[in-house]
C-alpha cells in the first residue's frame, strides 16, 4: 500500500501538470476561453504541481506531500503578502492591469488563484534549485552583522518603506527589500527562520538559492504573463524604454531581493501562526486563529477593491 502514494501520486501529480500546461497553452494561442484569460493562472499552477511531484518523487522537499497543510496556508498567505505591494502600488503607481474580466466575482477570484501562486511558486523553484545541489555550500565560515546592529537592520526598513511613499519616482525600488531589514531582526529575536542566524552560523545558501529562485520566477512571471489575454503592464519612471516581455530590463533586477522578501515574510507569518498555537487550549486559541482568518478574508477584500480602483486600467468586453 506504500507504493501508492509513493510512487503512483506523484506520478499522476506530474502527468497532470504537464497535461494542463500544454493544453492551456495551445488554448491559449488560439484564444479559447478561458485558457487565453487565466492563461498566467494555468502555467503557474501547473508548473507548481508538476515540480511539487517531481520533487517528491525523487526524495526532494515537497511541501505539497510533505506538509499539504503548510502549502495550504502558505498559498492563502501568499494572497496576503501580495497584496502588501498591491497598496505600495496606489503609491508608486509602477504596474497596471489590462483586459481584466467585467464580472466582479470572477474577477476577484482571479486575483485570489494568481496572487496565491507567489510563494508556492518562489518556494517550489527553491527547492527544486536545492535538490539539483545548485550553489552547494563550501566549508562554513561564520560571520553576519553582531545581534547589537539589528537596531540598525530596522531603522533601513522603516526608511526603505516610507521613502517610495514620499518620493515615489525616484525610491520606488527601495520597496522590493524593506521588509527584508524590518522583519529579519524580528525572526531572529523570535527563533524563527532567520537569514541573519543562518549567516551567523556560516551560511548564506538559502539566501542564494532564493535569489536564484527569485531571478527564474521572475522570468517566468514576465513569460506567461506577455502571452495571457489578461496581464499587467509596467509604467516605471526612468527605465521603462528597453524591455524583455513586458518589463523594464532594469526592473528583473528586483525579483532577486523580492524572493528573499518573500521568505522573511513568511518566516514572521508562520512565527505569528506559531505563538497563536502556544496561547493555551480551547476558545481562547479558536478567537485568535478566527480574527487572524477573518482580518486576512477583510484585508483581501478590502485591497481588491482598491485594484479596482487605482490599478485596473481596462475591462474586456
Amino acid at each position: 500500500m506504500r507504493w501508492f502514494p509513493e510512487r503512483l501520486l506523484p506520478t499522476a501529480g506530474m502527468a497532470a501538470g504537464l497535461v494542463v500546461f500544454l493544453w492551456a497553452g495551445l488554448q491559449m494561442s488560439r484564444k479559447v476561453e478561458p485558457y487565453w484569460t487565466w492563461y498566467y493562472c494555468f502555467a503557474w499552477w501547473s508548473y507548481i504541481l508538476f515540480f511539487q511531484s517531481l520533487l517528491h518523487r525523487r526524495g526532494g522537499d515537497s511541501m505539497l506531500f510533505r506538509r499539504p497543510s503548510r502549502f495550504f496556508l502558505l498559498s492563502l498567505f501568499s494572497i496576503n503578502l501580495w497584496l502588501v505591494f498591491e497598496t505600495w502600488n496606489f503609491r508608486l503607481n509602477n504596474w497596471e492591469y489590462h483586459n481584466v474580466p467585467p464580472g466582479t466575482f470572477t474577477r476577484w477570484v482571479g486575483y485570489a488563484v494568481s496572487f496565491a501562486t507567489v510563494i508556492p511558486g518562489i518556494f517550489t523553484t527553491q527547492s527544486l534549485l536545492d535538490h539539483l545541489r545548485v550553489l552547494e555550500p563550501g566549508r562554513p565560515a561564520k560571520g553576519g552583522p553582531s545581534p547589537r546592529f539589528h537596531q540598525v537592520f530596522l531603522g533601513v526598513g522603516g526608511l526603505f518603506l516610507l521613502l517610495p511613499l514620499i518620493w515615489p519616482r525616484h525610491f520606488f525600488p527601495l520597496v522590493w527589500g524593506g521588509f527584508v531589514f524590518l522583519l529579519e531582526p524580528i525572526n531572529y529575536r523570535l527563533g524563527a527562520p532567520s537569514l541573519l542566524r543562518q549567516w551567523e552560523e556560516g551560511s548564506l545558501r538559502t539566501f542564494y538559492l532564493l535569489l536564484a529562485a527569485g531571478l527564474v520566477c521572475g522570468f517566468l512571471w514576465e513569460f506567461w504573463n506577455f502571452w495571457a489575454g489578461t496581464k499587467w503592464q509596467y509604467t516605471i519612471p526612468h527605465v521603462g524604454r528597453l524591455k524583455i516581455f513586458e518589463m523594464p530590463i532594469l526592473g528583473f533586477l528586483g525579483f532577486p531581493p523580492f524572493a528573499v522578501e518573500c521568505y522573511v515574510m513568511t518566516s514572521s507569518f508562520l512565527a505569528l501562526c506559531r505563538r497563536i498555537g502556544e496561547e493555551g487550549l480551547g476558545q481562547r486559541r479558536f478567537r485568535l486563529r478566527f480574527l487572524l482568518g477573518a482580518g486576512m478574508v477583510a484585508w483581501d477584500l478590502l485591497i481588491f477593491h482598491g485594484i479596482d480602483l487605482f490599478t485596473v486600467a481596462s475591462f474586456s468586453r
